[in-house]
């Protein structure tokens, strides 16, 4: 092996014999596809988690993505494409040969194909069912029937339950003479006649009771049920609320159907705090893999957006031009109202979208929540007014100016805290996303109030 590209044990284990994804790594998997080594790329990929391949093919360019899929082959796991983003999983289920692809999700569970199965068009989605055998097509399909976004499709169907009447020893004994189990599992169901689950039994407490215990005594003091139909950002948040590991779905009758585990909770509560920063910031879902058009088009609109709120501002501005022509240091002083404003509606705006993503912030407390933020403008507000209004008076040598410039910051700083607050509270009530859209509501509002107290003060104060 060239020198240059070798690459020794040490360089991809740490200390705790995870593996990282260093630029050395990536610099040998591109000689290894610039060779078209295929023994050597198997080597360099074979240690690394199927998470660091995933990393490895986002961070690639499109060329070196398909050059990697056609020389890996037969060798690419599933696990990887679970771990892809959705912007370029599509593109490498693309490359992937249909045999390959069907042989790469015929050991993944239920939860997982149905999630490769969402965003494929028809014709690969009959390629991966077809790889399934029967009784794993039919669980996929029963899955992908409930809305987009609910517990139906977030859960997986493989799930251990037993009888509420057994014995530790009789799960024991079904455990190990069951030909298959999930890969992975937390909790034995138990369910009543009529298969609706009645309690949750940990194995760490199955297997450290005798066997004549009855499994009824054992179950977990937290048992939450989770409808099929459910939202999948309420499950996130009940997993989140009570600590679950794991919770059994039902259907309209009452019978378990599936169970959502907590990896794929923390998933869905993960993307819901990702998507709310990028909305806050105005950029949607915007990824480092997307195309310049993708990316251009989703930042688009608030931009627009963003140019008519300026207009707007621009407007107030305009109806006190012989005010500003009379007295140049209202220019000068203009930005400072502008941007304390709009720095504190975004506090506000940002702790009560957090808030109201976790249930923190309700009908029942927003009337004090909003008082709270009032006042906390109203105090910064008194701080920073004195401060400006030293600044206007050292700087202008006007006593007058700086009166304006601090009233003007206590009103803007107080309306901040209440726009901030009470938009997100206002829009959510309209049934709109408060994350997507508060922030130029917002920043409107501190503008056109800033700019009109700051402007109007001196109208009448100054002149």
């Amino acid at each position: 092996m060239d020198s240059e590209y070798s690459i020794s044990q040490s360089a991809l284990e740490t200390d705790k014999g995870a593996y990282l994804l260093d630029p050395k790594i990536m610099a040998h998997i591109i000689y290894c596809l610039d060779v078209e080594d295929r023994a050597q790329l198997i080597e360099v990929l074979e240690p690394l988690h199927p998470a660091d391949i995933a990393d490895a093919l986002e961070q690639m360019n499109a060329y070196d993505r398909r050059r990697l899929v056609t020389l890996y082959d037969q060798e690419f796991a599933g696990d990887i494409l679970t771990e892809l983003d959705e912007s370029i999983r599509e593109e490498i289920m693309a490359l992937l040969r249909p045999e390959v692809l069907a042989e790469a999700v015929r050991d993944l569970e239920s939860d997982d194909v149905v999630d490769l199965l969402e965003d494929l068009e028809t014709p690969q989605q009959d390629v991966i069912l077809g790889a399934l055998d029967d009784t794993d097509r039919a669980a996929v399909e029963q899955s992908l029937s409930y809305p987009e976004y609910s517990a139906g499709r977030l859960m997986q169907r493989e799930l251990v339950v037993a009888p509420e009447i057994w014995t530790v020893g009789e799960a024991i004994d079904f455990l190990r003479g069951a030909e298959r189990l999930p890969e992975q599992f937390y909790h034995v169901t138990l369910v009543d006649s009529r298969m609706h689950p009645v309690g949750n039994v940990t194995l760490g407490r199955l297997m450290s009771n005798k066997r004549d215990i009855q499994l009824r005594d054992l179950v977990e003091d937290v048992f939450q049920i989770i409808p099929a139909m459910q939202d999948e950002a309420e499950v996130a948040y009940a997993f989140n609320q009570y600590h679950l590991i794991s919770a059994p779905v039902v259907d309209e009758d009452g019978r378990v159907v599936g169970v959502i585990t907590i990896d794929d909770a923390m998933t869905v509560l993960d993307n819901e705090h990702e998507e709310d920063i990028l909305r806050l910031a105005g950029v949607g879902e915007s990824k480092l893999s997307a195309s310049v058009m993708d990316t251009t088009w989703q930042r688009f609109p608030w931009l627009a957006v963003n140019l008519v709120t300026a207009i707007l501002a621009s407007l107030v501005i305009a109806q006190f031009e012989a005010t500003i022509e009379g007295m140049v240091a209202l220019a000068v002083l203009m930005p400072i109202i502008a941007s304390m404003g709009g720095n504190a509606g975004t506090q506000s705006l940002t702790v009560a979208v957090r808030s109201m993503a976790t249930k923190d912030l309700t009908s029942s407390n927003v009337l004090r929540v909003l008082r709270r933020e009032v006042i906390v403008g109203l105090v910064n507000g008194v701080i920073f007014a004195a401060l400006t209004a030293v600044i206007g008076l050292l700087w202008f040598g006007s006593f007058q100016l700086g009166y304006v410039i601090a009233l003007a910051m206590v009103i803007n700083l107080v309306t901040a805290g209440l726009a901030g607050t009470g938009i997100p509270v206002l829009l959510d009530k309209a049934g709109i996303d408060p994350a997507l859209a508060s922030g130029a509501f917002v920043t409107t509002v501190t503008d056109v109030i800033g700019f009109f107290a700051f402007l109007g003060l001196a109208a009448v104060l100054l002149f």
